[in-house]
């Protein structure tokens, strides 16, 4: 019989697909779908402090604004959009979905001041999640930042959150960093148990005709894979943490090639939102039988297969890769 569990941020998971943040693990019932098709753990949606803070200023303007009962005064209350939750709604997802499903339970937090990740985080592992992954969406848009400052906020905050939590905890990183290599070792020692490549920012767009931002949001495609791929064959038995991959994961393909770069685990999100929950078991089922295929046993047998590990360069040999490929190409 094979065996698809794997290990990831130091909790055992039975396989190595796990859902990443999406609007989906807003409900318990589509949490437990995910099990039951076969995720090896699921990432809850994001918990974003602005939403918070914005929430709680709405709610007090308005019973400083009315003779109403509370219960009467959430009716002013306009529509959230998605991902906008308020704390309470948050934790009361953890501790349902852990008192429903037995995989792991990781939940995703995005703040913005010290206080917040503080007491966010406090908030998350007093309702139960196994895990937390830090999801740091900062652009460094202020062009007076030096690339250490940036860093710096980076590791400021994983060393923030390690010194209030003791559950594991992953960090979302992204490719843009001067020397990748050396900020996941980095994140390493200021005590990530985990990263996950690469943190998918998104990018706005203009309408020329009425000349306005766009913010329109796309789903990955596999094609996205090839620079967390190169990254994660990198790092694989360099850095004390687990790997993750995420981004493009929409068929067994993208994971395979994840876990022979050396991932832990890979990630899936857009997949599930475009084909549905049931997906997940589509995925397993052409991993099992790409193992079955290939004679492996179990992910350990393979994972790491194809990682530069065992190159004194890895640099020289991607840039050896590099110019074969322009010399095998025929230009003309």
């Amino acid at each position: 019989m094979l065996d698809l569990s794997t290990r990831y941020m130091g909790l055992n998971l039975r396989t190595p697909l796990v859902v990443s943040a999406n609007p989906l693990s807003q409900k318990v019932e589509n949490i437990a779908a995910m099990e039951d098709a076969g995720a090896g753990a699921v990432v809850l949606f994001s918990l974003f402090e602005e939403q918070i803070r914005r929430e709680a200023a709405k709610a007090e303007k308005v019973l400083s604004s009315t003779t109403n009962s509370f219960a009467e005064a959430a009716d002013f209350f306009p529509g959230l959009e998605e991902f906008s939750v308020g704390t309470g709604q948050y934790l009361e997802v953890i501790r349902k979905a852990k008192e429903r499903v037995d995989i792991p339970i990781i939940a995703s937090l995005n703040g913005i001041t010290a206080d917040g990740w503080i007491e966010y985080a406090r908030e998350i592992e007093q309702a139960g999640a196994d895990g937390l992954e830090i999801n740091v969406y900062f652009i460094p848009a202020d062009i007076r930042l030096t690339a250490t400052d940036v860093e710096l906020r980076y590791l400021d905050i994983v060393q923030l959150v390690r010194s209030t939590v003791r559950i594991p905890i992953a960090v979302k990183m992204n490719p843009y960093f001067s020397s990748v290599g050396h900020m996941c070792q980095q994140m390493a020692m200021a005590g990530a148990d985990a990263l996950v490549l690469f943190n998918r920012f998104y990018q706005p767009d203009f309408d020329i005709d009425e000349l306005k931002v766009l913010s329109n949001l796309e789903l990955s495609v596999p094609a996205e894979i090839r620079l967390p791929l190169l990254w994660i064959a990198v790092l694989y038995g360099r850095v004390p943490v687990s790997l993750a991959a995420t981004t493009g994961v929409h068929g067994a393909k993208e994971l395979i090639k994840y876990l022979l770069a050396g991932a832990d685990t890979a990630m899936v999100a857009s997949a599930l939102l475009k084909h549905g929950i049931g997906w997940i078991g589509d995925i397993l089922e052409d991993l099992h039988r790409y193992m079955t295929e290939m004679q492996f046993v179990s992910i350990d047998s393979f994972k790491g297969a194809m990682s530069q590990q065992h190159v004194s360069d890895p640099a020289g040999y991607e840039r050896s890769n590099y110019i074969q490929i322009l010399e095998d190409r025929n230009w003309r």
